[in-house]
C-alpha cells in the first residue's frame, strides 16, 4: 500500500488526513468530533464508532435514525468480526396480508414496509463485547445534541428540504403527523445555520444508554412503538421487538490482486461488490484511467448486480450459496461474457454449494467499519410520538412474488443495501472503507478498491475520483467531472451514458488505512457531502 500523496487529477479536493493516536471519518463534522472526544476520554475505536453512530441519528436524520438498521466490521486483537444489526419483518406480515390491503408491491411509506429496528441493540451489543466505556458515557454527545440542538450544515439542509417537499406531497393520514411535528416543526425544513433540536430523541437515547437498549425492545419504548402500531393497524408488535437480537457473523471475502476485500454476508449486498471484483481479477490490471478499465468495471458490476437481485436475501432463504457465487469457476464463466460491446446482463447459474457510513481507528490497533440507515432518507415517514424515533422502511425491498428468493415472509430479513467494507493484506489490517448510497454502495466499494489497488491512489484521491453508476440494462450515469473522452468512448461501445448533475447520487464514502509498520493512520473523506475527519 502506497500512502504517499500521489499526483492525480482527482486528488485536488483536499489532502489525505494523517495522524497516529486516533481517527474518526464520517459524513458530518459534529458526529466525527463526538467520536474523537470519546477516544480522548479513554474509549477505543468501538466506543468511538458507537458514539459517532448515535450522534449521526441526531445531526444527520436525513440519512439514518434510531429506528434503522446497522452493520459493523470490527478488527480487534488480530481478528475481523462481523455484526449484522438488521431487523426482520414482523411475524404477522405476509404476501397474502399485504395483497389483501390492495397492494401489488410493497409501498415505500407507512406501516407495511416497517421492519424491526436493529441499530439500538447493535450499539449495545458492540459496547458489551468490545467497548471500554459505559454506554451512558458513549451516548452522551448524541444526547446533548438532541437536547440542546445543533445548526444545520449545507448538504444536510439541502436533503432535509427535499425530504419535507417529498413527504408533504406523498404522506397523507394522521399517522404521519408526528414526522412533520418532529422534522418540520415550523411547517418547513430548517435552514442552513438554523438550530434544530429533538427533546424526544434525547429522552430515547438516555433510556437506551441506561438500559443497554432493553427499554427499546422490551420496556417502555417498546410499549410506545407497539401502541402507535396498533392505533394505525401496523404489523409491528412488541413481541417482534422483544425477539430481536443482532447476529455475529463470519465476514466473507475475495482476494483481489493480493489484498483481501471483506464484506458482511447476505442479507447484505456486499456480495455484489465481491462478485464484481472476483470477475475483474480475471483481466489484466491497468495502471491508467483507460477506456478498458471503465468498460470492464461496468460490465462486471452489471453481471454481479443481476445475480444479487435474483439471489440475495436472508442467507438461509437463498437458492444459491455464497460459496458458489464467489467461486473461481463462476467468476471465470462470468468474465467470459464480457466483450468489446456493452451487454444486456442476465443472472447466471453458479455451481451449487438515503445511509450514513463511518470509520474509526485507535492507537491500540482497533478499527471499525460501521454503517446504519433508515433507507430512502428519513424512512417510512412514521415517527413514534414523543420519542424522535423515525421508523425505517426496509421492507420495501421485499418481493410479493412467491417465486423470488427475497419474497416477503414474517420474521425474515430482506435484501439489504447498507454494507461496511474492510481491507486486509497477508492477514494484517489495512483498514475500513465504505460508500453509502442505496444501490450505489457495492458500485462505490468496487470503484474505491480498484482506485486504491489498481491505480495506487491514496485514500482521498480514491474517494475524489469521478464515479459511474450502472442503473439498468445499458444505462450508466456519470458525474459531471467524469472524463468526457472516456464517456464518449463508452457510448461508442453501446453504453447509454447520462450525466447526473447531483453528485450526491454517486455515494458518500470514507476510508482509513493503517500503516502496519508504524501505526500511522491515513484518512480520506467524501467531497460529495459535509464529510470530515477528526483525528489527533
Amino acid at each position: 500500500m502506497n500512502f504517499d500523496t500521489l499526483y492525480h487529477p482527482y486528488s485536488s479536493q483536499r489532502n489525505t488526513t494523517i495522524a497516529n493516536k486516533g481517527m474518526v471519518a464520517t459524513s458530518q463534522p459534529l458526529a466525527a468530533q463526538a467520536g474523537l472526544d470519546i477516544l480522548k476520554k479513554g474509549g477505543n475505536a468501538i466506543d468511538a464508532a458507537i458514539a459517532t453512530a448515535a450522534t449521526l441519528t441526531v445531526v444527520e436524520p436525513t440519512s439514518n435514525g434510531i429506528g434503522g438498521d446497522a452493520f459493523a466490521l470490527v478488527w480487534t486483537k488480530g481478528k475481523l468480526h462481523g455484526l449484522n444489526g438488521s431487523g426482520p419483518s414482523p411475524q404477522d406480515i405476509s404476501v397474502e396480508a399485504v395483497k389483501k390491503l390492495g397492494y401489488d408491491e410493497i409501498p415505500k411509506f407507512g406501516w407495511i414496509p416497517v421492519t424491526v429496528p436493529g441499530a439500538p441493540r447493535a450499539w449495545a451489543e458492540l459496547s458489551e463485547r468490545f467497548g471500554k466505556l459505559p454506554l451512558t458515557d458513549v451516548l452522551q454527545p448524541a444526547i446533548e445534541y438532541a437536547e440542546n440542538g445543533f445548526p444545520l450544515s449545507p448538504t444536510l439542509a439541502k436533503y432535509w428540504k427535499s425530504a419535507v417537499k417529498k413527504y408533504t406531497e406523498n404522506l397523507q393520514g394522521d399517522e404521519f403527523k408526528h414526522w412533520f411535528d418532529t422534522f418540520a416543526p415550523n411547517g418547513r425544513a430548517p435552514e442552513v445555520g438554523e438550530v434544530w433540536k429533538s427533546p424526544g430523541h434525547a429522552r430515547t437515547l438516555k433510556s437506551i444508554a441506561e438500559t443497554k437498549a432493553k427499554s427499546f425492545y422490551e420496556g417502555e419504548i417498546a410499549d410506545q412503538i407497539d401502541a402507535f402500531s396498533k392505533k394505525h393497524n401496523g404489523f409491528l408488535k412488541k413481541a417482534d421487538l422483544a425477539a430481536y437480537k443482532p447476529e455475529w457473523v463470519n465476514p466473507i471475502s475475495v482476494n483481489y490482486r493480493g489484498y483481501d476485500v471483506w464484506e458482511i454476508p447476505p442479507n447484505g449486498q456486499g456480495l455484489i461488490a465481491l462478485m464484481a471484483l472476483n470477475t475483474m481479477k480475471h483481466f489484466e490490471s491497468t495502471s491508467t484511467n483507460s477506456l478498458d478499465f471503465y468498460h470492464k468495471q461496468i460490465e462486471s458490476m452489471k453481471l454481479a448486480f443481476e445475480d444479487g437481485k435474483k439471489y440475495i436475501t436472508e442467507e438461509k432463504h437463498m437458492s444459491q450459496t455464497v460459496e458458489g457465487l464467489l467461486s473461481e469457476e463462476y467468476a471465470k464463466s462470468r468474465s467470459a461474457l464480457i466483450e468489446e460491446e456493452a451487454i444486456e446482463p442476465e443472472p447466471g447459474n453458479p455451481p451449487k454449494g438515503g445511509t450514513v457510513y463511518l470509520a474509526t481507528a485507535d492507537n491500540e490497533g482497533n478499527m471499525v467499519s460501521f454503517i446504519q440507515s433508515n433507507y430512502m432518507g428519513f424512512g417510512s415517514g412514521l415517527v413514534v410520538p414523543e420519542t424522535g424515533i423515525s421508523l425505517q422502511n426496509r421492507g420495501h425491498n421485499f418481493s410479493l412474488n412467491e417465486e423470488d428468493d427475497n419474497v416477503l415472509m414474517g420474521g425474515k430479513r430482506t435484501y439489504h443495501t447498507i454494507i461496511p467494507g474492510f481491507l486486509t493484506k497477508d492477514q494484517k489490517p489495512v483498514g475500513p472503507f465504505g460508500v453509502m448510497g442505496g444501490f450505489m454502495q457495492p458500485q462505490g466499494h468496487m470503484q474505491v478498491i480498484m482506485n486504491t489497488i489498481d491505480l495506487s491512489l491514496n485514500p482521498q484521491a480514491s474517494l475524489d475520483a469521478p464515479r459511474w453508476q450502472w442503473v439498468e440494462g445499458k444505462k450508466v450515469l456519470v458525474e459531471p467531472n467524469f472524463p468526457t473522452h472516456i464517456a464518449e468512448a463508452l457510448a461508442r461501445k453501446g453504453h447509454e451514458i447520462q450525466v447526473q448533475l447531483d453528485r450526491g447520487a454517486f455515494g458518500r464514502g470514507q476510508i482509513i488505512w493503517r500503516d502496519e509498520e508504524n501505526g500511522t493512520l491515513y484518512g480520506g473523506t467524501e467531497s460529495r457531502t459535509d464529510g470530515t475527519i477528526a483525528a489527533y
